[in-house]
């Protein structure tokens, strides 16, 4: 099999059904942290968590599109700080661990999260 026949990340996770049960788990957890909790207060979290969907799939190479708004714009105003943001990814990550992610699948998640830190961290928020 050569790598342009190498199933994507998504399709090794086990595609949608996979990614929109990590998705539940990981806003479960978003929700149960009392220091990140305040973020989703007056969200929709339906629609939320069907833009994470989107997002983590086109991330992991699926054959969805991600068509919510960019990034820095949607979390404009939020105040996250950087040890929030770090708190958001370990907890993502910790999902994709708990499910039996593959270590190069959780990689290239970290990859990403860092890729698009600025994006979404306000540098006048604190740490």
């Amino acid at each position: 099999m050569t790598a342009a026949e190498a199933p994507s990340y998504y399709d090794q996770l086990g595609g949608a059904p996979t990614i929109k049960e990590a998705v539940e788990r990981f806003y479960v957890r978003l929700l149960d942290d009392p220091e990140l909790a305040h973020y989703f207060v007056d969200t929709d979290l339906a629609q939320l968590k069907r833009h994470q969907v989107l997002l983590l799939s086109q991330v992991l190479g699926g054959p969805t599109e991600y068509g919510g708004r960019e990034l820095s714009a949607a979390h404009r105003g939020l105040a996250i700080t950087g040890a929030h943001y770090e708190k958001v990814g370990a907890h993502l990550l910790g999902v994709l661990d708990d499910m039996g992610a593959p270590g190069e699948i959780a990689d290239a998640v970290a990859q990403t999260l860092k890729s698009v830190r600025d994006d979404i961290v306000d540098p006048n928020a604190g740490s």
